[in-house]
């Protein structure tokens, strides 16, 4: 095979990875970064490196099941575990993508009030356009524009260099690390663990990967593929805080949300970087308005032995074309209601996936260890230290989410 070629098919691999990762930067993830930088400054940005190496290890494990068996987590689960454990996992991931997805319209809204424009008016509109973006465009036409949105968040980089923070305190804050033995220092540093590694996107990845039809001989592309999204999401992450920390703490400005953080900006940094952080968060929104409803689709389906995929019509895929149609029309209409309690939504959300997420991993590591499944291509004994040791903290610190939200006053 020439240069020329091996380039052109390592290209065309590229992209699950990449689009993952990505999006896990959605309107929740931004403003869990937004809130750590305003409430404590450089300090929480140590919490990115280990984070980065956990997603990693854990995204390259789902990559290769996908690429070696040429199906989607939740198929292998229905396969392996019965139909009776997928079905009640997949009531779960329902209700908490569900809370997200919503969660993403909220971010939409905001984000498009920012520049004046009515809710009532941009959030049917965007979820016109994605649900028309999904339901008649191809499998690449949608990895594309997946794609290419993936790249808008480097305004969040350019955003953090024109807040013009002191260095030598990020590096300081990057490779130092400090803690604070207080309940909001413990939950915002669980939180960015949450907000990076969540049940939705293994299934999406895996779930991509074999709709892709990535061959086994090319695995080597899509692992840095992975690589290279895992570490892009973290970079992105990493300048969120730094802008937060470097503007708004100092200043002892206390955000809730993302939206607080771009307007927040505008007199700190300057008019162009609360703009392009505004822009960030509509594009962060949206992406995860897109994705998140086409991964709760691709498993349920998956699961329940329907068929499924981008590729696929209405008349083709019934179930998986309505299951993503009825996410984005419903979440988009309670966005709009007044008074609606999305914050109790959002938050159900988030506990759901915390408490799923370590099963999730668990089932992950024994189907990648399976050998009748996986063959050569099983997990070696030094990856499954590191992997095993990546769901034993992430099982410690979704139980001490747990407690933390359940009952508060007990840390």
């Amino acid at each position: 095979m020439s240069r020329w070629r091996r380039l052109l098919v390592s290209l065309s691999i590229i992209g699950p990875g990449i689009i993952t990762a990505s999006i896990d930067n959605d309107a929740g993830g931004i403003t869990t970064y937004s809130v750590a930088g305003a409430r404590y400054g450089y300090m929480l940005l140590w919490t990115l490196i280990p984070t980065t190496a956990a997603l990693i290890v854990i995204q390259e494990m789902v990559a290769r099941m996908g690429v070696v068996t040429g199906k989607g987590l939740s198929d292998l689960i229905r396969e392996n575990y019965g139909v009776k454990t997928t079905f009640f996992m997949m009531i779960v991931l329902l209700v908490a993508n569900f809370g997200t997805t919503i969660a993403n319209f909220a971010g939409w809204a905001a984000s498009m009030e920012i520049f004046g424009l009515s809710k009532y008016v941009m959030v049917p509109f965007g979820a016109f356009m994605i649900w028309l973006l999904v339901t008649r465009g191809s499998y690449r036409i949608v990895e594309i524009a997946l794609l290419v949105a993936s790249m808008l968040y480097i305004g969040y980089v350019i955003s953090g260099f024109m807040s013009e923070p002191a260095w030598g305190e990020v590096l300081q804050g990057t490779l130092v690390p400090k803690v604070k033995l207080e309940s909001e220092f413990i939950m915002l540093t669980i939180a960015i663990i949450g907000t990076t590694i969540t049940p939705w996107m293994q299934f999406y990845l895996q779930s991509s990967i074999a709709e892709k039809g990535i061959k086994k001989e090319n695995y080597k592309v899509s692992k840095l593929d992975v690589i290279i999204g895992c570490i892009m999401t973290d970079v992105i992450s990493f300048f969120i805080i730094v802008t937060c920390a470097t503007t708004l703490y100092p200043h002892g400005i206390r955000i809730n949300e993302a939206k607080e953080a771009a307007v927040s900006l505008a007199p700190l940094a300057g008019q162009y970087a609360s703009v392009l952080f505004a822009v960030c968060l509509a594009n962060a929104s949206i992406l995860g308005a897109i994705v998140v409803p086409l991964a709760t689709a691709y498993y349920i389906c998956e699961a329940m032995g329907w068929q499924a995929g981008v590729k696929k019509t209405f008349k083709d895929a019934p179930q998986f074309m309505w299951i993503y149609t009825a996410l984005i029309g419903i979440s988009a209409f309670l966005v709009l209601i007044p008074k609606a309690p999305l914050v109790l939504l959002m938050v159900l959300s988030s506990l759901l996936n915390g408490i799923l997420l370590p099963f999730v991993l668990v089932f992950a590591l024994l189907l990648v260890n399976n050998e009748r499944i996986m063959g050569k291509y099983k997990n070696p004994k030094g990856y499954n230290y590191i992997s095993w040791g990546t769901v034993v903290v992430l099982i410690m610190l979704t139980a001490a989410l747990l407690v933390m939200t359940i009952a508060p006053g007990l840390i």
